[in-house]
């Protein structure tokens, strides 16, 4: 076998292997000779059947075969003999014309990208806080109150009701209503529903919302004026002034259900001391789940500061595709970020290009860790793993695990995570990690974003 190197440019490789065609001519005639041995054609005995019609019945399979196994073997053999760890299986293209043939000597050319070479960061001289918070005194009571408040029952109220105490809806009551919303008189996506029930003094729509429908009554039609807040979830909506055409169609007051053991029973837990140990653990799950991940954001951050080796192209195209088709889809629908909003699309590629890039150096660099460290996800977390996700779905529980057996994409999508979080748990042991108490409301808080460069976007 012959191989000559044809391109050797940062992690792209290029070779040219030619197979003497006397060596595939040799493997190709010990194939056949063997499918002589025990080959049975009518008119001859076995292992009697003439060379020529063998190679005339045989040949081409034969030859394929050999052909793709000589192949395989060839770029296994350059993949060893230097050293190479490609990123994707290599390409392979024919040089030789028919080569199916094996008439002459074998020319094929690969194509390939590696895997950089990585060097391991000292992981202890990483500092890093682990927030941690209290669960606040009134937690248990206000999830109390929002479980009654969740299994409380309307009573509506006739006009007659309301004609003889002399009011409309009043504070803690329900008003059902149609509405329609308008900026400047036209109406806008998303603006129109029906029975949309609202409480007055409750949590509004939208600020003032609420209040301008109190001592409402059935059949009864109001404009209301209010404006979205600036930081409203859509952006073409944020800060602007806007109408609703309200119908009411119903006021009804609330019964809320006494916060006891009757309670409990309703909502499956049998005891009111059993509602509130739930409460308090997943409270304390959410709690522990925030802490971990702003512990891990700060990790990721110290690491891509660490560490430089170049990316993949073919890996951080692909990223980097996916992560402006999110960008394209948010700005169509007006919820990109603020400080996208005027910069100039070669900029915003730029720095989402640095983005993608950061994400594929730090996979990398957390798969090389876990392979030089031998840390590995066993056939038992998998399994674990999916039936939590499986349990994401009650009563298809079935057929969750079943697409999970079906398609091993599905199981890669468990497994890569998981081998994730123990490589992370692998590092923070060897770093230096300080404990530090916060509100429950500054833990929850969304971290500071880093800019988007290459060493630091998030």
């Amino acid at each position: 076998m012959q191989v000559t190197e044809t391109l050797s440019d940062g992690l792209k490789r290029g070779y040219t292997v030619v197979l003497p065609v006397a060596d595939l001519d040799a493997r190709r005639t010990e194939r056949l000779a063997s499918i002589s041995k025990s080959v049975r054609l009518p008119g001859f005995r076995p292992g009697k059947v003439p060379m020529p019609i063998i190679r005339q019945r045989f040949g081409k399979d034969v030859s394929a075969e050999v052909l793709q196994e000589s192949v395989n073997e060839a770029t296994q053999q350059v993949l060893s003999e230097r050293g190479l760890r490609p990123v994707r299986t290599p390409k392979v293209d024919m040089v030789t014309e028919n080569p199916i043939a094996l008439a002459t000597d074998l020319e094929f050319k690969l194509e390939m990208e590696l895997m950089p070479d990585v060097t391991m960061p000292d992981f202890s001289t990483i500092q890093l806080t682990r927030y941690k918070a209290e669960m606040p005194s009134d937690a248990v009571d206000k999830a109390l109150q929002q479980i009654a408040k969740y299994n409380r029952t309307l009573e509506p109220l006739s006009a007659e009701t309301l004609e003889a105490r002399g009011n409309g809806a009043v504070t803690g009551e329900i008003v059902t209503i149609d509405f329609e919303g308008k900026i400047d008189g036209v109406p806008f996506e998303g603006g129109k529903g029906t029975d949309m029930q609202v409480e007055l003094g409750g949590d509004g729509f939208i600020p003032g919302f609420a209040e301008q429908l109190e001592g409402a009554r059935p059949g009864e039609a109001r404009v209301l004026n209010v404006t979205f807040p600036e930081n409203y979830g859509k952006a073409d909506l944020a800060g602007k002034p806007a109408t609703f055409d309200v119908t009411v169609k119903q006021v009804s007051s609330q019964a809320i259900p006494a916060i006891d053991d009757e309670l409990a029973k309703k909502v499956g837990a049998g005891t009111l001391d059993a509602v509130k140990e739930i409460i308090v653990a997943r409270q304390r799950e959410e709690i522990d789940s925030a802490s971990r991940l702003r512990l891990k954001k700060e990790l990721l951050d110290a690491l891509a500061g660490m560490v430089s080796f170049p990316v993949p192209d073919s890996l951080a195209n692909q990223e980097f595709d996916q992560i402006w088709r999110q960008f394209e889809q948010a700005r169509k629908a007006g919820t990109e970020d603020e400080d996208d909003k005027n910069k100039d699309e070669e900029t915003l590629k730029a720095e989402y290009r640095a983005i993608a890039e950061r994400r594929i150096r730090l996979g990398l660099l957390l798969a090389e860790i876990a392979r030089q460290n031998n840390i590995a996800v066993t056939e038992q977390e998998v399994t674990r793993g999916i039936i939590q996700r499986a349990m994401q779905y009650p009563g298809q529980e079935s057929q969750m695990m079943e697409l999970y057996r079906k398609y091993p994409h599905l199981t890669d999508s468990v497994r890569g995570p998981l081998l994730e979080d123990k490589t992370v748990d692998f590092i923070l042991e060897l770093a230096k990690v300080t404990d530090a108490t916060v509100t429950m409301e500054e833990l929850m808080q969304e971290p500071p974003e880093a800019p988007k460069t290459e060493s630091s976007a998030a």
